[in-house]
């Protein structure tokens, strides 16, 4: 009964986030907001720890990770001893799960919707989704939080990286609305846009840590089919020659 109950709640969950990712195609088709490439490599090291350390600074303080654990970050070039001294900033272990002090219940009160995990929110959103959604909000005095977001419209969440942006302001209606920087923030766009890119290529990463090995065996595998297709090939032709 009670693995029932699991794999039940497991398949509703997979139903919510199908339902969350066609609601997100839903509203960027309404919308008909460009989304930009954004700068993914999983393989850049610098680019990954950098990434890192944004999601640690900045995301989990409201944002929990917690289908990854620490020692995940081992994976990005790090030994353990720079994990804790760098990246974990509790007294949590380098086991334990990316999980935050945050309750539901206070974040409902405060934001209105409780933050969500990131533990796999590039795969639900997309990388450029998610790369385009943290350089597109704008100053909105009609929002509770002062901030709405071009990508992701009327949202609840506040624009936490303005010190590092800046201020920018939605100008134009419609299909021709842009966004102008009004107030310079400590980095140029330049700067910002490589620490989003830095950021969104460690979500990347998180959400699929196995990915690069997945596709490194995957190549391997496929040329093994290969030579086995061309031996079974060479085969027919020795066993079926005299039939002909």
């Amino acid at each position: 009964m009670n693995h029932f109950k699991a794999w039940n709640h497991i398949l509703i969950q997979g139903v919510l986030a199908l339902f969350l990712g066609l609601s997100c195609a839903t509203v960027q088709a309404e919308e008909e907001v460009k989304l930009d490439k954004a700068p993914v490599d999983t393989s850049n090291l610098p680019s990954l720890q950098r990434g890192a350390q944004h999601f640690m600074n900045y995301c989990m303080n409201c944002h929990s990770a917690h289908l990854a654990r620490f020692d995940l970050l081992e994976q990005l070039g790090l030994s353990e001893k720079q994990v804790k001294q760098n990246l974990i900033l509790t007294d949590v272990k380098v086991a334990d799960y990316m999980s935050v002090v945050l309750k539901a219940k206070d974040a409902q009160n405060w934001f209105g919707v409780p933050p969500p995990d990131l533990t796999v929110e590039a795969r639900v959103r997309g990388a450029d989704w998610l790369y385009t959604y943290l350089r597109s909000f704008y100053r909105d005095d009609q929002r509770p939080s002062g901030w709405n977001n071009r990508v992701f419209p009327n949202v609840a969440m506040p624009h936490v990286l303005w010190a590092l942006q800046g201020q920018q302001m939605l100008q134009g209606k419609g299909g021709g609305a842009v966004l102008v920087l009004t107030q310079k923030g400590s980095l140029s766009p330049q700067e910002y846009d490589r620490f989003v890119g830095d950021l969104v290529n460690f979500l990347v990463f998180m959400s699929e840590p196995t990915r690069s090995a997945r596709l490194h065996l995957g190549l391997w595998v496929m040329g093994f089919l290969l030579i086995l297709f061309l031996v079974a090939r060479a085969l027919k032709r020795e066993f079926w020659k005299d039939i002909h």
